[in-house]
């Protein structure tokens, strides 16, 4: 697909700023949970729910999102996220008691779900070759700011306006993506035909049943009857999923594209290391809280260094694995990143956050930084255009169904308590993780065969 320079440059514009809102929710939340508990009541089952209902309809429903994607159109779609995100962030802001908000952030995480596989393949579907991975580099960056840098706003805005205004921030990204839409050309490539809606109705009944016995076997084990019922039903819908997608004339998910080789490495990769950063964002501001004693706003802050990072230098490794390849990056990044978590197993009492955490948090945000764009471009690159958006979305619930799963396992790692020689295991497990994904990365993915700068538009090439 050939897009003019302006229209290159607004189509990046509208996918960061689009995904920018869903990333952020994902994390912006978590400081105000002790607020929203105080406020509405509940205890921990609330907070934890205000978090689990957006990811778990989100991770249930970005199959069925990105195949809309593909149907539709991704400007479409978009524009019917966009509006439903902006309501539903509108309305939890408004929310009169827990139970609500837990009902309405599941609603908004079914709007975000339709946001992050149409941006990403709105990207994929202008650009090719060294011009995509550079747009996917700037992408990144930006998306990567706003999931590792939600805690920072968030902790800002709760020692401030209060936690109704985590919500509430939302409106003003989604108005201003709302006009560059309509800025925007509608684009031509789209699969058109039919809806898949038994694939669409058994992935989402798959994802959803598979991560709603992950979250709850944490407190209700996996013997209660609840737990068992939803892993069956889950692991039933999802067997069910691979043999109507077989068998379907318009699958959702053509299963052909697991065959690519770049396309499984990547996202194996996905799921070893974007599953333990998951739990890495997730401990670091718990940790400084419950065991450190800093307020919110600090603990927040002290993540900052790794949104800074990605913001400069997600680009420039954009364009170096546009030219090069991804191979050696998606190897290289999640080692550096390892070596960051391993710094803080330093921390002692009392903690020093100069001296244990940020050190670590600047190389672990350099680590993923370099991974980013790559294990992103080497997924979009292994498959056509036209199916951008269900395997941006296939990537991105790899991701967050990893991040539900190693979260999931805080428990039975840290004994129950979160102390100091908890949170030193928690960080060596990540650690071994990303070691593992970063092997993975080397042995398994392929650069294509390179290609001038000039060719950005044309199909990427094969493995070599």
């Amino acid at each position: 697909m050939s897009t003019a320079p302006a229209q290159g440059r607004l189509v990046i514009v509208v996918a960061v700023l689009a995904s920018t809102v869903a990333f952020l929710d994902g994390t912006i939340v978590n400081v105000a949970l002790p607020q929203i508990a105080n406020e509405l009541g509940g205890g921990l089952p609330v907070q934890q729910w205000v978090i689990d209902s957006y990811t778990l309809t989100l991770a249930a429903f970005i199959l069925t999102a990105g195949a809309l994607s593909d149907t539709f159109g991704r400007v479409t779609v978009l524009r019917v996220g966009l509006f439903a995100f902006g309501a539903t962030s509108i309305a939890c802001a408004l929310a009169p008691d827990s139970t609500s908000l837990i009902v309405l952030r599941a609603l908004q995480g079914l709007a975000g779900a339709l946001l992050v596989p149409s941006s990403l393949a709105l990207i994929a579907s202008a650009f090719r070759g060294a011009a995509q991975t550079r747009a996917i580099g700037l992408w990144s960056a930006w998306t990567s700011a706003a999931f590792i840098g939600g805690p920072v706003l968030g902790g800002v805005l709760v020692d401030t306006v209060g936690w109704r205004w985590v919500f509430g921030v939302n409106v003003l990204p989604v108005v201003v993506t709302l006009v560059f839409l309509a800025l925007l050309r509608k684009e031509q490539t789209s699969r058109g035909g039919k809806v898949d809606i038994v694939g669409a109705v058994l992935g989402a009944l798959g994802l959803g049943g598979a991560v709603f016995a992950l979250i709850e076997q944490g407190q209700l084990g996996w013997t209660h009857p609840l737990i068992i019922v939803s892993a069956l039903i889950g692991v039933a819908a999802l067997a069910g999923f691979v043999v109507w997608e077989k068998r379907s004339p318009h699958p959702m998910m053509p299963l052909a594209m697991f065959r690519v080789r770049n396309f499984w490495v990547g996202n194996l990769t996905t799921f070893l290391v974007w599953g333990v950063l998951w739990l890495g964002v997730f401990i670091v501001p718990v940790f400084l809280q419950q065991v450190a004693g800093y307020s919110g706003s600090i603990a927040g802050l002290a993540t900052a260094p790794m949104t800074v990072i990605s913001l400069v230098i997600s680009g420039a490794v954009g364009t170096l694995a546009g030219r090069w390849g991804p191979r050696w990056f998606v190897a290289i990044g999640p080692v550096i990143a390892a070596a960051g978590y391993l710094w803080m197993t330093s921390v002692s009492d009392p903690v020093n956050i100069w001296t244990s955490i940020v050190p670590g948090v600047l190389l672990v945000g350099t680590g993923i930084a370099i991974t980013s764009t790559p294990v992103t471009s080497t997924v979009l690159n292994a498959i056509p255009a036209a199916e951008a958006g269900i395997a941006s979305a296939v990537n991105n619930a790899v991701a967050r169904v990893a991040g539900l799963i190693a979260i999931a396992m805080v428990g039975t790692i840290t004994g129950g308590v979160l102390d100091y020689d908890a949170f030193r295991r928690v960080v060596v497990f990540v650690a071994v993780v990303m070691v593992i994904g970063a092997g993975v990365a080397a042995f398994g993915i392929r650069n294509p065969i390179a290609t001038s700068l000039s060719s950005a538009q044309t199909p990427a090439g094969q493995p070599s």
